[in-house]
């Protein structure tokens, strides 16, 4: 078990901001060498508490204009169906299961109204779904890193 202290949390709040700062950036940031933040960012990266880096891609710049929160409740014995078939769904950016009334939450992104509803049958095959347009998003907030945090 790792305890992350003051400087490990501060990295992670600018990594999460900007995971393209350099090692040398970040180190100005926290007050360390660039060698210095370099391992301790790849430690975290070891440790499994930076899982990865990616690029936001806008959807609406790429065509996907229609974004909706689709909820399934299914049965037990549906389930795996019911996420096999929202893996192999391009337009299912992510999906959550639940507690609750419902059982799997599914974030879709497509490009237009025949679409969605292709995505939302195709679920609808495993129990009553919901959906709900989505009207405006806003930006993600970083995870907050407690100061007990440990891995």
């Amino acid at each position: 078990m790792e305890s992350l202290d003051e400087i490990d949390r501060a990295i992670l709040d600018l990594l999460q901001a900007d995971g393209r700062l350099t090692g040398a950036e970040v180190g100005r940031r926290v007050g360390l060498s660039q060698p210095a933040a370099g391992a301790r960012i790849q430690r975290l990266e070891k440790n499994g508490i930076i899982t990865g880096y990616r690029a936001v891609v806008s959807p609406v710049a790429v065509g996907l204009n229609i974004h909706a929160v689709v909820r399934l409740r299914t049965t037990h014995a549906q389930l795996a169906q019911a996420l096999t078939v929202a893996a192999r769904t391009p337009e299912v950016v992510s999906t959550l299961r639940v507690t609750g009334e419902d059982c799997l939450l599914f974030d879709v992104h497509c490009s237009h109204a025949e679409r969605l509803e292709q995505v939302v049958d195709s679920l609808a095959r495993y129990g009553p779904v919901t959906t709900s347009l989505v009207l405006r998003s806003y930006p993600p907030r970083p995870l907050p890193v407690p100061p007990s945090a440990a891995r």
